[in-house]
């Protein structure tokens, strides 16, 4: 039988990213993702909050760093992985489901952007930016444009911008 694993969120970040670097260099970032759902039951409004622990790596966790942070909107693709460990303190076995990043896709204003500010969509998993008003121009959330990162890799070999806390236009970015 075949298997398939991929998952695809959309919500906003609960923390600051961690970055970590491996001893060969690679960037490793963990970041937490909160994905609500909002339904009618019984004409009475309900909602719940999905917590999701993600991990990135590369160049995609390096430019995770460099232009998001918590409370910032995100869409991601990735795959579930299933970790195992005996803990340090000697407290038996942990485990852990969270999703590796295979792309992604930022969403909204930039961070620290005023109301009018900035770049809608646009990267690691296609989409071309938008213009300063903060509309896409094309790609959205699906990624339906521009060029498809590698898994694993976000592609391109800088990221845009400029001097700590300027205005970054995600269009600038090359991938």
């Amino acid at each position: 039988m075949a298997n398939f694993n991929k998952v695809i969120l959309m919500g906003n970040l609960t923390r600051d990213i961690e970055m970590r670097t491996t001893q060969s260099g690679m960037a490793i970032a963990k970041l937490g993702m909160a994905v609500n759902r909002k339904w009618t039951q019984n004409g009475e409004q309900k909602e719940s909050t999905c917590f999701v622990d993600l991990t990135a790596f590369g160049r995609q966790a390096e430019v995770l760093s460099q232009y998001v942070g918590k409370g910032s909107p995100l869409f991601v693709e990735g795959r579930l992985e299933y970790s195992t460990w005996e803990a340090k303190d000697g407290g038996g076995k942990r485990s852990k489901l969270e999703v590796v990043i295979d792309n992604f896709q930022f969403v909204g204003a930039p961070r620290g952007a005023g109301a009018g500010g900035g770049a809608g969509a646009g990267g690691a998993g296609g989409g071309d930016g938008g213009d300063e008003g903060g509309a896409p121009r094309r790609g959205g959330a699906g990624g339906g444009g521009g060029r498809r990162a590698a898994p694993g890799a976000a592609g391109g070999t800088e990221a845009a911008g400029g001097e700590p806390g300027e205005s970054v236009d995600y269009g600038d970015i090359p991938f």
